[in-house]
């Protein structure tokens, strides 16, 4: 892990709705509210620059164009398990984008490794040449 502190979110920052669940259920899936949508609008929350911009780089369905994660979750029966749960997948989205990508410094291959591989490329290329026609002279 990353020696990076997790940034904290602020509870205004996040907006949850609760909707019906979909799916099996039975009665209790057309009664109760236990899903939750949850919205975070990135441009506008008060993380720093470079995990924005990170966040809104990402590839991910969740993320909308205009730059809002939707995390709908439906997981549990209950109101309390699904908010958690949708605030758990936010945190750790969150988390995935804040320690910044490390550099690559181009490296050369040492002579010693030059010089093995050239070794090693010559070798096969004698075992190949054995496995060609034989030819009679």
């Amino acid at each position: 892990m990353s020696n990076t502190p997790a940034i904290e979110l602020k509870p205004e920052e996040v907006s949850l709705t609760a909707v019906r669940a979909q799916g099996p259920g039975g009665q209790n899936v057309n009664k109760v509210s236990s899903a939750i949508h949850l919205r975070f609008d990135i441009a506008a929350s008060s993380l720093p620059p470079d995990v924005k911009d990170r966040l809104l780089a990402r590839r991910d369905q969740r993320i909308t164009r205009e730059g809002v994660i939707l995390i709908k979750a439906q997981r549990y029966r209950t109101q309390e398990h699904n908010r958690d749960d949708a605030l758990q997948r936010l945190q750790a989205l969150i988390d995935e984008v804040t320690p910044a990508p490390i550099q690559r410094r181009p490296t050369r291959p040492s002579k010693s490794a030059r010089q093995r591989r050239l070794t090693l490329k010559t070798q096969r290329s004698q075992v190949k040449a054995l496995r060609g026609k034989i030819q009679e002279g």
